[in-house]
């Protein structure tokens, strides 16, 4: 274990889209805690703040829906709006996107990593949203023997999402989930709910907040260790204390790191994940999560990685994509709500050279 603490709370008993029906209940919950009537299969939206949407639709936090170009495989043109033709990547000096806070690499075989591209701003240490989620998943993923050890939600979890309007898997009190599960839930419906959980369980010390703490500081260790020299974690869901920050650099060299890792990279290249768990009173819960990464559903070849945005951090993302044995690790920071576009730009640009 090295200088982690072993996980001290592991109980045995029993924005994108979160859904939870438990047998023999009537009613399901959706991923804002209420329970209400639903047709059968519908599922219901809650964006990072945990307000409600339309069926079938799932935003992180202030998330809008973006005009997106259509991916296109590298070298060929991009198709925009009404027929508009973008500019050939391969003729491009730098992928034409908005942001400024964006990085760009090449991940090679994993074991070495060559910059392709920086943007004006990629060493500028900004707020970073649920992108955080990457280090707590890294961190709990420090021990995979504990993977299919048992988690029950506590009522604190639920309470601390309401309490900041945070992203939720509408983790339900008394639920005993693996956490295997629980990194399912943390990474795709970008749950803070799970994040707590995860933090809570696999830190030290006589009180949550003190295990959380411990967690934190074992995040930063993390970074240290991996060489991030421009980023300093407050928190393990992306809600700052004033002191959660990175940048596009030290987070691309983070989400290669993560993606390394089968668990992680099996967890995040989820489009929607299906699951079910005890629930406190003897009856099956049944779960299911939407991705808030709109790229593995718009761009061939999108492995993940993490969203986020929030407003101060503005809209964020981690994401890879694999072509011609090539892999791809892009970030941009305090983008707008086109983070997709630009991503798909990037990325098209990337394979192109």
């Amino acid at each position: 274990m090295g200088s982690h603490a072993r996980p001290n709370r592991i109980h045995r008993t029993g924005v994108r889209i979160a859904m939870v029906a438990l047998v023999g209940a009537a009613l399901p919950i959706t991923a804002g805690g209420l329970a209400q009537a639903a047709t059968p299969g519908a599922t219901h939206s809650a964006d990072e703040n945990g307000q409600q949407g339309g069926p079938a639709t799932t935003t992180d936090r202030n998330q809008g829906a973006p005009q997106r170009l259509q991916s296109s495989p590298a070298g060929q043109h991009a198709v925009a709006g009404k027929g508009a033709v973008a500019q050939d990547p391969k003729d491009q000096a730098a992928p034409q996107i908005n942001a400024d806070h964006a990085f760009l690499l090449d991940a090679r075989d994993g074991s070495q990593e060559r910059e392709l591209w920086a943007g004006a701003k990629a060493d500028e240490s900004v707020p970073m949203a649920s992108t955080t989620k990457i280090m707590t998943a890294v961190v709990v993923l420090k021990h995979p023997e504990w993977l299919d050890r048992q988690i029950t939600v506590k009522q604190e979890y639920r309470d601390y999402v309401q309490r900041v309007g945070a992203s939720t898997a509408d983790l339900q009190t008394g639920d005993t989930l693996t956490v295997r599960q629980l990194l399912h839930a943390m990474l795709i419906p970008s749950g803070a709910d799970a994040a707590r959980a995860l933090a809570d369980n696999f830190g030290s010390g006589d009180t949550e907040d003190a295990r959380i703490a411990d967690f934190v500081n074992q995040m930063n260790a993390e970074a240290q260790q991996l060489g991030m020299t421009s980023t300093h974690f407050d928190g393990v869901d992306g809600f700052s204390n004033g002191d959660n920050h990175s940048t596009a650099r030290d987070l691309a060299k983070l989400g290669q790191r993560a993606m390394l890792q089968p668990v992680f990279a099996d967890v995040v290249k989820n489009k929607q994940f299906k699951t079910e768990a005890p629930a406190a009173n003897g009856h099956t819960r049944y779960y299911t999560w939407v991705n808030t990464n709109e790229l593995l559903t718009t761009y061939d070849g999108a492995l993940g990685v993490k969203t986020g945005s929030g407003p101060e951090d503005g809209y964020c993302l981690v994401f890879a994509a694999k072509r011609d044995n090539r892999t791809l690790i892009g970030v941009l920071l305090k983008d707008d709500k086109g983070r997709f576009d630009d991503a798909t730009k990037m990325l098209d640009w990337g394979f192109a050279h």
